[in-house]
């Protein structure tokens, strides 16, 4: 599988820039980069790879056209991991850890990132799920939830009642 091309990559024509973009960066500030908006699409990844990659229950990325992706600063400070068997790459900021961007061999013209990375909207809502079937069974799904006693802000899942504490005592 070939490498997938650097966001920077000068190998495709640029598009005209649109007059609005969103802005967005790594935490420590190091990277920073912008894509004009709309993006093409967002959604929630609920893989396993994603999971692991971005440490949560699941990422949620937004697609731009690389083409209307720019990189402002921080080149140096990129990380890459690839994953041939996957055909994907992952690219990291090698200072903070952030994870930055995600590209698939299979769509060499589109880069992902990570929505919290966006400082503005970017026209998109996460609309779409990708392999849901594949989400976490601890993940949270919707359940009723009610304020944790004594702990402001916090909610909390309260546990089932078994079918056995529930039937009459046989004996």
């Amino acid at each position: 599988m070939r490498k997938p091309a650097s966001p920077k990559s000068d190998a495709q024509p640029r598009a005209p820039r649109s007059n609005t973009q969103a802005r967005g960066g790594c935490v420590c500030g190091a990277v920073r980069f912008e894509i004009d908006v709309p993006a093409v699409w967002a959604w929630h990844d609920h893989s396993p790879a994603s999971r692991h990659a971005q440490g949560c229950a699941y990422a949620t990325y937004v697609g731009s056209w690389k083409s209307r992706f720019r990189l402002l600063e921080g080149e140096a400070c990129i990380g890459r991991y690839e994953d041939v068997e996957a055909g994907t790459t992952r690219s990291f900021c090698a200072r903070c850890g952030t994870p930055l961007f995600y590209e698939r061999a299979r769509s060499p013209k589109m880069i992902n990132i990570p929505r919290p990375l966006f400082e503005t909207r970017t026209g998109r809502e996460p609309r779409y799920h990708m392999h849901l079937e594949q989400a976490a069974d601890w993940t949270w799904r919707g359940e009723a939830l009610g304020p944790l006693k004594g702990y402001p802000g916090v909610m909390w899942q309260r546990p089932r009642r078994s079918k056995r504490a529930l039937a009459p005592d046989l004996a």
